[in-house]
């Protein structure tokens, strides 16, 4: 938090990476620990195109559940998030927004990072504590509706078998990540919104956003062509 530069520099690079933990491990090989798990063809997807890694060289640990700390990291690392399109007097810290988040810690500037870009982290979020379905699901849609600048859209509700025991404020957040197939629910009609989120889940769940973003295409329209200028000795292209 020393410099205002710091701010200004994009989170994730060219490489979209799915950081779990603070400390991170070289992916080589196939996972050996996935073959039985729902969607692993989509984990070593994100694993081949470099978007995730394991906690050993070939191993996912899928049904490992995630912190607030990890889940809020991967979020803002999957969606390319950062503060490059802020300018600020005062560089901001965690403690400006957070009861809980510490500052200079690996995880400080993800919760920053994912406060000032619209992902409505509760003030008094624990970083340490593990975190839900229903939550990781809510930040991940925000983050990706703003990463991808995705209009609001009309869905028909689906009918929840558990709905009574999702938070309101995440309720139009999970329906319209039905509504989009990033998730579904269970054989019963069941969300589990309370469920501990696993890496496995965590994972499949931004596939499938990364899937849906790379589908929504901007019309092209034809400009309408103009005169050609006469020719110029001094006409040099323009660098952008």
């Amino acid at each position: 938090m020393k410099n205002k530069q710091k701010w200004m520099t994009v989170v994730a690079a060219s490489v979209l990476t799915l950081s779990l933990s603070a400390p991170t491990f070289a992916a080589s090989g196939d996972f050996t620990d996935i073959s039985k798990v729902p969607g692993h063809e989509k984990i070593e997807s994100l694993k081949d195109r470099g978007f995730i890694n394991g906690v050993t060289g070939d191993q996912f640990k899928p049904n490992q559940t995630i912190n607030s700390a990890q889940g809020v990291q991967m979020i803002v690392n999957s969606f390319q998030l950062s503060l490059a399109a802020f300018t600020f007097i005062k560089a901001p810290e965690a403690k400006d927004s957070y009861d809980n988040v510490k500052d200079d810690v690996w995880y400080s500037d993800a919760f920053i990072i994912a406060k000032l870009n619209g992902v409505d982290i509760p003030e008094n979020v624990n970083p340490a504590a593990k975190m839900t379905k229903e939550q990781f699901t809510t930040f991940m849609m925000q983050a990706m509706e703003k990463a991808g600048n995705l209009p609001m859209i009309n869905i028909k509700p689906v009918d929840i078998k558990d709905d009574s025991k999702i938070n309101p404020s995440y309720q139009g957040a999970i329906q319209r990540s039905l509504a989009l197939n990033i998730n579904t629910l269970d054989s019963k009609g069941n969300f589990d919104p309370k469920s501990d989120v696993t890496r496995a889940e965590a994972a499949v769940m931004i596939y499938n956003a990364l899937e849906y973003m790379s589908k929504i295409k901007t019309p092209v329209v034809d400009p309408i062509p103009e005169p050609s200028p006469a020719p110029s000795p001094s006409d040099d292209s323009l660098d952008k």
